[in-house]
């Protein structure tokens, strides 16, 4: 049966009769050459899903080509894929949830294969990876090396073995919707959706899809060094706020070892002379070794502090259900 839609107070809700609802969610800007096709061949692989197309600021056809290929399009005028998901979280209810580029890189018939652990209930968000099977122009030089960086940090300080952070193509239930917050207002925020599941002990697993190459007529919105900075200055944040004791420790023992590096010489020449003629350094070793213990001191604080806004978390999210 197919689904329908009603709409309340500017939210979208899915209804099927029969199983669980299902929503295909599709962030657009300027994809007016590829996005007849995404919908249509969604709609081949999940007959039973509702599509719908959050159309970003578009300057060309792309809501108008959605629209006429039976998806239902919601338009988000703050411009950023950030903001997109956000709105799509917030706007559309369904049990789960499959999110896709418009560009027509990742295949809708792989579609069954993502929200095949999330529906029996043994994945909160399954993440459909790229990077074992792609075309030889599917990425730009540096993406694919900006993505192993990014990787093997989170990989590092959450203690975990994933291998595409940044895929756009996943599948997620109800659990990601009501536990994860979206602040960030661009590209980022495929690295936002993954430690936010992460730090809320959600359930992922991977899935490698074939990545293809965009078509003739459709352009890549990632600009490699200033959405690459932003990436990481995400991850340098969430990392911060998310996992303070790691962070904060690593500072502390940074600057203990330069404390000592500093302290060595003065230390070495009262302990031969009596004397201290290194004064300067002296008082840097002592001033490096307080803000080390002070880094240590903070990290416990607000690892603490982090725990217990995560018990509220889980209790709050608890009461929704």
């Amino acid at each position: 049966m197919l689904p329908l839609g009603t709409a309340g107070a500017g939210r979208y809700t899915t209804v099927m009769s029969d199983s669980k609802t299902i929503a295909v969610l599709i962030p657009c800007h300027n994809e007016a050459a590829t996005i007849g096709k995404v919908v249509d061949d969604f709609r081949k692989a999940l007959p039973e899903a509702r599509i719908y197309v959050f159309d970003n600021c578009s300057t060309d056809q792309t809501a108008q080509i959605a629209a006429d290929h039976g998806a239902t399009v919601i338009f988000e005028p703050r411009q950023g894929k950030g903001f997109v998901v956000d709105a799509m979280l917030s706007r559309v209810d369904a049990d789960v949830y499959i999110m896709v580029d418009g560009d027509d890189t990742y295949p809708a018939d792989h579609a069954r294969k993502l929200l095949a652990p999330v529906l029996a209930g043994k994945a909160d968000m399954v993440i459909g990876t790229r990077l074992a099977e792609h075309g030889d122009k599917s990425f730009r030089p540096l993406h694919v090396l900006g993505n192993r960086l990014i990787r093997s940090l989170i990989n590092t300080i959450f203690g975990v073995k994933l291998t595409d952070i940044l895929s756009g193509y996943r599948a997620f239930n109800r659990n990601v919707v009501h536990r994860v917050p979206i602040v960030s207002g661009g590209f980022e925020v495929e690295t936002e959706l993954t430690i936010h599941s992460l730090y809320y002990r959600l359930k992922l697993l991977e899935t490698p899809v074939p990545y293809g190459v965009r078509p003739s007529g459709s352009e890549s919105k990632l600009h490699t060094f200033r959405d690459g900075a932003r990436v990481l200055w995400k991850l340098f944040n969430l990392a911060r706020a998310f996992k303070p004791l790691t962070f904060f420790g690593i500072v502390s023992l940074l600057l203990f070892v330069l404390g000592v590096l500093a302290g060595i010489p003065p230390i070495t020449d009262y302990a031969t002379t009596g004397k201290v003629p290194h004064f300067p350094l002296a008082i840097l070793a002592t001033g490096l070794m307080i803000l080390s213990a002070g880094s240590a001191f903070l990290g416990i604080i607000l690892h603490a502090m982090n725990w217990r806004f995560k018990e509220l978390h889980n209790v709050l999210v608890r009461d929704k259900r």
